[in-house]
């Protein structure tokens, strides 16, 4: 587990935690172990080291300049070293300070209460991924692009669909998929959704990508009907589309040429898809629902509007944002928040999809919470249309671990 992590320094002002610190960590096995007393003393260190240490352990509450503190500069400073927060604090603000960490751009490892642990502290490093996985390792130029760029790759059907299980959390079988945009590139590398897809929005795009989408999704639920696989897909709906009364024909049309039944689509919308054009926007997607599609609140908790936007659309599924459900049995503001959104999404009879599960400690919450579906990396990560049935036929024994809560071997 260590293998990869060959230095470790542990800023702490308490002699005693600090050496309980350095205690656990010769007992993982790590071998250069550096110690700082408060945050002036660990940029000192940091300063003249000919190389950082893989990883950095904080303490927040510390005289002088404080975890905090600490982090922000070591983001001004552009060392984005893999970080363990820990303090003694409520979980609540430990949480807020991971969040601070993510969003300045840097890779949290664990967020943890201390005093900590073995397993606590084995588990934190396990995520580790190297250099080349953190912000302070060398990154992959990425490709570039323009609009015209785009339209022929839209042209030329180099735009595909990709397919990322969601699984019955009772039975763990599956149910469905969300059909993912992907652009790959002739080198192997791949341009990223967040990239393009703003781009198409911005440039008249959007809609010729979504029926692409939508079309290569139907056409491969159609192919797995004949083969006795039957599943839903969810396609993402952008806001842009909600303003085009073309688009519920379409759609209907796009099940008529594939010989699908409507229930096995749904459209998923984010939070803040409805805020432009409410009165065109409740128009689509009351004709929708007519037409029998699913609709499904994406991202939910991560917009203000969350409980309005239940009232106003009559939605099927209920899809919690990832933000509350990686890391929620560990946080227990984030159980709280999950739980209590199960609750009211089952007695409302809506279906309810958990994504970014990548722990099994993540779904054994949301069995005891009695969530419908779940998605995420410990089940699987985006695949081909060719290459799910195959998935499936070679991750029985995955499957059945996930139903009856045991770590699965790796997808």
């Amino acid at each position: 587990m260590t293998q990869q992590i060959d230095s470790i320094l542990i800023v702490d002002d308490s002699a005693v935690q600090r050496q309980h610190s350095v205690a656990l960590c010769r007992e993982l096995g790590l071998g250069c172990i550096y110690e700082a007393a408060n945050g002036v003393e660990a940029l000192e260190t940091l300063a003249h080291l000919p190389f950082p240490p893989r990883v950095l352990v904080i303490d927040l509450e510390m005289p002088g300049m404080d975890g905090v503190e600490l982090i922000q500069l070591l983001a001004q400073r552009n060392l984005h070293v893999p970080l363990i927060v820990a303090s003694s604090r409520e979980s609540a603000l430990i949480s807020s300070v991971e969040t601070m960490v993510r969003a300045l751009g840097m890779q949290v490892l664990a967020a943890l209460q201390k005093p900590l642990n073995l397993p606590q502290l084995a588990a934190a490093l396990q995520r580790y991924g190297g250099p080349a996985a953190t912000a302070a390792g060398p990154r992959r130029k990425e490709a570039e692009f323009g609009v015209a760029q785009l339209q022929a790759a839209l042209e030329q059907d180099q735009i595909v669909a990709h397919y990322q299980p969601k699984v019955d959390v009772r039975t763990g079988v599956i149910k469905g998929v969300e059909a993912l945009a992907r652009w790959p590139l002739a080198d192997g590398s791949m341009i990223p959704p967040d990239r393009f897809i703003p781009v198409a929005e911005q440039h008249g795009l959007i809609h010729a990508l979504t029926m692409k989408i939508a079309g290569q999704a139907c056409g491969q639920i159609a192919r797995w009907n004949k083969h006795g696989l039957r599943l839903s897909v969810a396609i993402n709906l952008s806001p842009v589309l909600l303003d085009s009364p073309d688009f519920v024909g379409e759609a209907a049309e796009l099940l008529e040429h594939h010989a699908l039944g409507s229930d096995q689509v749904v459209w998923e919308i984010t939070e803040s898809s409805l805020v432009a054009n409410l009165g065109a926007a409740l128009g689509i997607l009351a004709r929708l629902r007519l037409k029998g599609f699913g609709l499904s609140i994406d991202d939910y908790g991560t917009g203000f509007s969350s409980m309005q936007q239940l009232v106003r659309i009559p939605f099927t599924e209920l899809k919690i944002d990832r933000s509350f459900v990686h890391g929620a049995a560990d946080r227990h503001h984030l159980r709280v928040i999950l739980q209590s959104a199960l609750d009211m999404a089952n007695r409302l009879s809506l279906v309810t999809v958990a994504e970014g599960v990548e722990t099994i400690e993540d779904w054994r919450l949301l069995q005891d919470f009695g969530c419908t579906l779940g998605q995420g990396y410990l089940i699987a990560k985006a695949m081909s249309g060719d290459e799910l049935p195959i998935w499936l036929r070679r991750h029985t024994q995955h499957l059945r671990a996930l139903r009856e809560g045991r770590m699965p071997s790796k997808p």
